[in-house]
């Protein structure tokens, strides 16, 4: 039997005993982090369909070929982004570009940084695939929702951030998955990893020059607050349009 078949046989076990594509996972409930005071919801294990959303003209080469991949694990993620208050709470200090408001996502947070604070959760960032995975909630469409109603943009932001949580949800109760600020994720970047990347639990390349953010922010149109648009960013970097939000297990 080739890899071939055996990798789809397997993919179809799996989605057999964690959902569909376009199924709602079962809801597990709520936890609050006594560390950073946040609310985690539970991503209960499915299948979904990564990369480049049916019907989407817009997607970049980076998101092609779209392709199944199944999460094998369940895990916690954050419903909102990390706030400034949360960060102060935990780091003792709050590099926000945008003021001191305790509701606003931190920013200007480089990868080091934003990967050091889940560390002090217990917790960690999200793959990449874990993020496109929860962002998406069962949907296959390149959004959750009309845009203006689930997102902060460039047509409605007024170029800044705004309090997380104040836009619809999507199907799984996460705010924020797109605009307000782009969000780091655990993956090295490379251009053509969906080509080879693994049916199960991707993790991304084992080396690279960049990190992955996803999501657009505040300051980005359209074009880029799509569930399967994903971007490279310097690890060093740590500018206004840039968050994080983090996954894994709620001590």
């Amino acid at each position: 039997m080739t890899r071939g078949v055996l990798g789809l046989l397997l993919c179809l076990s799996l989605t057999a005993l964690a959902g569909r594509p376009g199924e709602t996972p079962s809801w597990r409930g709520t936890k609050v982090n006594p560390k950073d005071g946040l609310t985690y919801l539970w991503i209960q294990p499915g299948t979904f369909q990564m990369g480049c959303s049916t019907g989407d003209s817009e997607c970049s080469g980076n998101e092609k070929p779209a392709h199944p991949v199944t999460i094998t694990k369940g895990f916690w993620m954050g419903q909102t982004e990390v706030t400034q208050a949360a960060y102060q709470r935990v780091m003792g200090k709050n590099p926000s570009h945008f003021g001191v408001d305790d509701q606003l996502p931190v920013e200007s947070v480089t990868w080091g940084e934003a990967n050091a604070y889940c560390k002090e959760l217990g917790m960690r960032l999200p793959t990449e695939a874990e993020w496109e995975y929860a962002a998406r909630a069962g949907s296959t469409a390149s959004r959750y929702g009309d845009l203006d109603v689930i997102a902060w943009s460039n047509q409605n932001s007024w170029r800044q951030t705004h309090g997380v949580g104040q836009k619809q949800p999507n199907a799984w109760k996460l705010y924020d998955m797109l605009g307000n600020v782009w969000e780091w994720v655990a993956d090295w970047y490379d251009r053509d990893y969906y080509s080879q990347s693994p049916l199960q639990d991707p993790s991304g390349p084992s080396l690279g020059r960049y990190r992955v953010v996803r999501g657009a922010s505040f300051g980005d149109s359209w074009r880029d607050l799509r569930v399967s648009s994903r971007h490279r960013e310097e690890p060093g970097s740590g500018f206004a349009l840039r968050g994080f939000r983090c996954a894994g297990g709620v001590p």
